[in-house]
């Protein structure tokens, strides 16, 4: 039933009938062809269950501005890391806008863990709305079912940052890590899917003293929100940020086998909306005149709050932070939101990286481009 869902979402969305023949056995995303992603990334709300994030009222219109010079080819930078699309926004106006791989500006492309990023910033909407008291709470507070666990000890705030301790395996390469397969269980009854697979890992180092990226703890910042709130992620985002700040279109956010959003992914949003949210970010988290965020929220979640073992760089609260004070969401295959508050920039980007991740190469590729704009702005008349 399953390769039939994705044989017939692959059809609506332009595939051709070799590449409904290609098809993989395994349907996990991290081992299709790049051929089989280019499509369903563009669908992937039409492949497994989503729920609405929906849009309304006014939107925030996004004006022309001078298009940015940059000295280097960015047609070519494009065809490397494989940009679905590339959009420069500066002091809200749009300074470049380009698309690519039958991809376009009212299309919808998959975000992977740029995703995470939407979901911390829920979390500091549920700080400011009260419902949860303290980023030192106990995890269990909220999530029950973690108790007896190895998240016994650990607190809100050393989930953000992904400070547990406790043992994950994050290698996308990898049919076995528990990034892998930590979607594809069989939840127990009675709990979340991803409580389920999370409350039986080991404990590795205390609480707070080792950063290890761990999607599957994002996903527990889903359940812990969802929880807290008693409203589903979409809809609590619609509320805070997708509605009152004036996006275009309705986004979409694919659901697990117990009903949460799968909250470390899988957000399908416009390119343009994703600058949106840049664009809320930059401005300090208002929506339509309203604080959305605790005062001293984004200071904290856009800064290094645990060293990654990169020199100049950090992680925040689902944040990649940089010491120049510039930030990003970022996701596997090429999915980022750079934001620059002292140049008033945000750089939204979709793509299909030949590789789910590849630091040294495109990666490093990226980071280069980012800092090319910085400078094409700093140098402008």
């Amino acid at each position: 039933m399953r390769k039939w869902i994705l044989a017939l979402a692959l059809v609506q969305s332009g595939a051709n009938a070799q590449q409904v023949a290609d098809l993989p056995k395994d349907q996990n995303v991290l081992f299709w062809t790049q051929d089989q992603r280019d499509t369903a990334f563009r669908a992937m709300e039409r492949i497994a269950k989503a729920n609405t994030i929906a849009a309304g009222g006014p939107v925030l219109a996004l004006q022309q501005g001078k298009p940015v010079k940059l000295e280097l080819d960015v047609d070519a930078f494009m065809q490397h890391q494989r940009n679905a699309g590339l959009l420069i926004v500066q002091d809200g106006r749009i300074r470049f806008e380009k698309y690519a791989l039958g991809y376009g500006p009212d299309g919808r492309w998959t975000s992977f863990s740029v995703a995470k990023s939407l979901t911390s910033t829920l979390v500091g909407a549920a700080l400011k709305d009260g419902y949860i008291k303290s980023l030192e709470d106990k995890m269990t507070v909220y999530i029950p079912g973690l108790r007896g666990s190895a998240y016994d000890d650990v607190t809100v705030g050393q989930l953000l940052t992904m400070t547990s301790g406790v043992k994950w395996n994050e290698d996308y390469a990898d049919p076995k890590s528990d990034v892998a397969l930590f979607n594809q269980q069989r939840p127990e009854p009675g709990f979340d899917i991803t409580v389920s697979y999370m409350r039986k890992l080991p404990r590795e180092a205390p609480a707070g003293s080792k950063w290890v990226y761990k999607t599957g703890e994002t996903n527990l910042i889903g359940v812990l929100v969802s929880s807290a709130t008693g409203k589903t992620l979409s809809a609590y985002l619609s509320e805070k940020v997708w509605k009152p700040f004036g996006m275009e279109r309705d986004a979409a956010w694919m659901v697990g086998a117990t009903g949460h959003e799968i909250s470390g992914c899988c957000i399908s949003a416009t390119l343009r909306d994703y600058a949106r949210f840049g664009m809320f970010i930059l401005g300090g988290g208002i929506a339509a005149g309203n604080k959305v965020l605790p005062d001293d929220w984004l200071p904290s979640a856009t800064t290094k709050q645990a060293d990654i073992g990169v020199p100049g760089r950090g992680y925040g609260y689902q944040w990649w932070t940089n010491d120049d004070g510039s930030f990003a969401a970022q996701g596997i295959f090429g999915q980022g939101i750079f934001i620059d508050p002292k140049r008033k920039l945000v750089i939204a980007s979709n793509g299909n990286w030949p590789l789910a991740t590849d630091p040294e190469g495109v990666g490093a590729e990226r980071q280069a481009f980012y800092r090319a704009v910085q400078r094409a702005l700093d140098t402008e008349d």
